[in-house]
């Protein structure tokens, strides 16, 4: 393991780029992980190894160890380590690429960066006569290859795919990660000093095209990858140190399957979601913070029609739909102080995304989380007829209303029957452990003058004590899909049950593609009984 900690400067780049994609380290044969990353003894009799898994063999695994003394779960990032002779090789090897690397680096692409290094680490290899073997080889381009396209690091933790969020606390401090089996743990890795701490941070806002100093030491972006950071430099408002907090982005789109196969959701509510996006209703997430909001509203949206418009605007990036026909917005800082307006020059916010939504004429519009003035122009575009999708920080309904109705969003009580469905998620305690689970499904029914109340109907909801959730046994929705094409009780809920009964279909087969979703519900739009007929088949055989 490289234990040096180097801090490397050339010209206008404090810190290294990566691609848009996973790195290959090139013209490299592979060989067995044993012989690149051995897995090492516990250093401490109170440990017990309880998993390790590849993240990006044969380089780089995860092993979760059990702390016994202090009961506790810790990360360790295993990577290849390095004899005394290797590292010098790698330190020269930095050296000279921090005197050589040409001002075309930043502007040079993923595969011309790979290149690059990899004649840089012959010609250095070549030029000093230095004989090492493949294995050595690989491991000294292996840390090439993560130092300068990379994460440096962390490198490993941005590769986990099983990590969803990377806090550094300060100088000295344990990364702490939020894992998906494990939760909240610390691992091995820690920034030693200010210096390599406030490098990595500059590293980061250059990611995300933006700028961190001293004079402006707060970061709120999205690097290349989709990966959402905030950050601060210096001991300026952090008083250990620098900080930062990556929320990974999710390569794939999370999937209504995935909503039930974590135990988010039930097949139940998520052919209730299918219905409610068939029939252009809207809705909004409501939930504290890191609840997986945004991933159920992800989830649903995938029943969108892969021809519809679907306009969205965030802050920083987080949706990742899979529909080519859809505008992703993202606001923008401005330059300087604030003018008259609020704004500072060239700043586009939210009110400006939502405002310019409406004139591009979408089948749906998704806000990624509705703060201020633009949630009134938003229900205002679900009063007009356009079906829009958001979240918001609430937990309750009444919760939510008060957000809604106080500064700075300012939004009218009777404005908000426009909002046909509010799902509730929260982060709970399931026995010993602790998941993500939506907790309520809530049909807004209308409004009551005499009271200034709104009418609500839960229609679905979770018990804790089973881990269950409940149908509660009525649906304005189905009543409205009743009278519109003239169904009876028994046919709306034997409509309801064939879409329940694909999702779980879904699910046993553990089918995550989109691509499948959308095949499925196609043939199910074509031929409802039949398909439902064919999968049920499937699922007999299967269970």
């Amino acid at each position: 393991m490289v234990s040096k900690s180097k801090k490397i400067s050339f010209g206008f780049f404090q810190t290294w780029v990566k691609p848009k994609v996973k790195i290959k380290i090139p013209k490299f044969e592979v060989a067995k992980s044993s012989d690149i990353t051995p897995i090492p003894p516990l250093e401490n009799p109170n440990y017990e190894s309880v998993e390790v898994y590849p993240i990006y063999p044969p380089y780089v695994y995860a092993r979760i160890i059990y702390n016994r003394e202090e009961y506790e779960y810790i990360y360790e990032l295993l990577e290849p380590p390095l004899t005394e002779e290797e590292e010098e090789i790698l330190w020269d090897i930095k050296d000279t690429l921090e005197r050589t690397l040409t001002y075309n680096w930043k502007i040079m692409t993923r595969k011309d960066k790979e290149q690059y290094l990899v004649d840089s680490v012959d010609s250095f290899l070549r030029s000093r006569e230095i004989k090492i073997d493949k294995i050595s080889k690989q491991k000294i381009m292996y840390y090439v290859v993560r130092d300068y396209i990379g994460y440096q690091k962390i490198d490993g933790l941005i590769r986990d795919e099983r990590v969803e969020d990377i806090s550094c606390d300060g100088v000295g401090i344990p990364i702490y990660i939020f894992h998906k089996k494990y939760q909240s743990m610390k691992t091995k890795l820690m920034f030693n000093d200010d210096d390599e701490l406030n490098s990595f941070v500059v590293y980061i806002s250059q990611k995300c095209g933006k700028q961190i100093s001293v004079a402006d030491p707060i970061l709120d972006g999205t690097t290349e990858e989709g990966h959402r950071v905030q950050a601060t430099y210096g001991r300026e408002v952090t008083t250990r140190g620098a900080t930062f907090t990556i929320r990974r982005f999710k390569e794939k789109p999370f999937t209504p399957t995935e909503l039930v196969m974590y135990g988010t959701a039930s097949p139940e509510i998520v052919a209730y979601f299918w219905l409610m996006v068939e029939q252009g209703e809207s809705a909004i997430v409501i939930g504290g913070p890191a609840c997986g909001k945004t991933s159920t509203l992800n989830a649903f949206a995938m029943f969108i029609p892969p021809a519809a418009k679907i306009v969205s605007m965030e802050d920083t990036r987080e949706i990742n739909l899979p529909h080519q026909n859809w505008i992703p917005g993202t606001t923008r800082s401005g330059m300087g102080e604030a003018t008259l307006t609020g704004k500072a020059a060239g700043e586009i916010d939210m009110y400006d995304l939502v405002r310019a939504a409406l004139r591009q004429r979408p089948n749906y519009i998704i806000v990624g989380e509705v703060r201020g003035r633009e949630t009134y122009t938003m229900f205002q575009a679900m009063a007009t007829g356009h079906t829009t999708y958001s979240t918001m920080h609430a937990d309750s309904i009444v919760s939510m209303i008060h957000r809604l109705e106080n500064p700075p969003i300012n939004c009218p009580r009777i404005l908000m029957t426009a909002l046909n469905n509010v799902i509730i998620q929260k982060i709970v305690r399931i026995r010993d452990t602790i998941g993500r689970r939506i907790t309520q499904v809530v049909e807004n029914v209308g409004f009551e003058p005499e009271t200034n109340e709104l009418i609500t109907n839960v229609v679905f909801e979770w018990e804790q004590d089973k881990d269950v959730h409940r149908f509660k046994g009525h649906s304005y929705l189905f009543d409205k899909i009743m009278t519109m094409k003239n169904l009876t009780h028994n046919e709306m809920m034997e409509e309801f049950e064939r879409r329940r009964d694909i999702v779980r279909y879904w699910v046993k087969k553990k089918i995550l593609d989109y691509r499948e979703i959308w095949k499925y519900i196609n043939e199910y739009y074509r031929d409802p009984v039949g398909t439902a007929e064919k999968i049920r088949a499937e699922l007999e055989e299967v269970e």
